[in-house]
């Protein structure tokens, strides 16, 4: 309970130091333990990045590591920080299902732990959730692809539309693609979404590792396999980095030239690439995560509980990791296309407006 302890102690120092008047606690109200996925993804240095500098902001000392989607790395890294004693870990996990004795360890030294955006499970040691609302996110994404067949091909009386998911070791990317499919399925079912290839639900249109570079050979296949005298007017995508792969495939056998109009893609998490595709009018939108707010959030998660608090949540019934119901704090996503760029990523400081030109 070495860890518990010393919070005590900070805890203390801090009451004392307000009551004697003197200066703001500085850098000693612990360390925190950050491990992330990795930095192939933009967004993951993001995070990294807005949680190292709000944490130091709180007063806390940080330490953060990338695993570059490795198992075994990022279960060393997370053993490790335990091992040398940090007051809590902040784990965005590559495999949600991989890291129970770990935590266990964890809370054997008294080491709370917050799963950051995704979902940790079959641990009953995962004391917060922070993260956006996933299935909101499939649903914005499903409505954005419906707008956009409807605004670039009118007068189909049927869309052909595939459709792709995200990694299934992602707790996550069944959120996305239930969210999705609750927009989908009806359209599907009245006929007026054809799913031409036939292949649907996770066990089929998973995406391992959310590698871009198997997102653009499924397509490859797709387009070969069903597409040769069909055209194909949308893809659901999870994710930008499978984004950019699938128009690569798309582009590759001519649309987006001649008389083939490019298809609608969606996409999610707003990268750099992704938001230049949207502006060239290749890629339709995006889903925007501000990870500013999610580790403002995760901070305050952190806080609350090293000084004695109690985490602010608004979510007690959705994410069931398979041993508890995971209090959470579910953000708000954002969809963003051509229209609202500026709005969303430029004006609130995401982006610079030369980072996107």
């Amino acid at each position: 309970m070495l860890n518990f302890t010393r919070r005590a102690a900070v805890a203390l120092l801090a009451a004392s130091t307000a009551l004697s008047g003197g200066a703001a606690l500085a850098q000693d109200k612990g360390t925190v333990g950050i491990a992330m996925p990795t930095k192939s993804s933009a967004r993951w240095i993001s995070d990294g990045e807005s949680m190292v500098q709000q944490f130091e902001d709180a007063g806390y000392e940080t330490i953060l590591q990338y695993a570059e989607d490795d198992i075994p790395t990022q279960l060393a890294q997370v053993e490790n920080m335990i091992v040398r004693g940090v007051d809590a870990l902040v784990i965005a996990a590559i495999d949600g299902t991989t890291l129970s004795n770990a935590l266990a360890n964890a809370a054997a030294s008294g080491i709370p732990v917050i799963a950051y955006d995704r979902l940790i499970r079959d641990s009953g040691n995962v004391d917060y959730y922070a993260t956006f609302d996933n299935f909101q996110v499939g649903v914005q994404q499903a409505e954005s692809l419906v707008a956009g067949l409807e605004e670039r091909f009118p007068d189909a009386e049927v869309w052909n539309v595939e459709l792709f998911g995200g990694s299934p070791d992602d707790n996550n990317a069944y959120f996305f693609y239930d969210g999705a499919m609750s927009v989908l399925q009806p359209m599907i079912d009245e006929g007026k979404i054809n799913v031409v290839s036939g292949q649907m639900g996770m066990d089929t249109v998973g995406t391992l590792r959310w590698d871009g570079s198997v997102a653009q050979a499924r397509m490859d296949n797709l387009l070969s396999a069903n597409y040769t005298d069909t055209p194909v007017h949308g893809v659901l995508s999870p994710y930008d980095g499978l984004s950019i792969g699938i128009l690569s495939s798309l582009k590759g056998v001519g649309y987006g030239s001649g008389d083939m109009p490019m298809p609608i893609v969606t996409g999610q998490d707003a990268e750099i690439p992704s938001v230049k595709s949207i502006q060239a009018g290749e890629q339709y939108s995006t889903i925007f995560k501000d990870t500013r707010e999610l580790a403002r959030v995760t901070v305050g998660m952190v806080d609350a509980l090293l000084q004695g608090g109690q985490p602010e949540i608004n979510d007690t019934e959705t994410y069931d990791n398979g041993v508890k119901i995971v209090p959470s704090y579910l953000l708000e996503p954002l969809p963003v296309d051509a229209s609202n760029i500026t709005e969303r990523l430029v004006d609130t400081g995401y982006y610079t407006a030369d980072q996107i030109q």
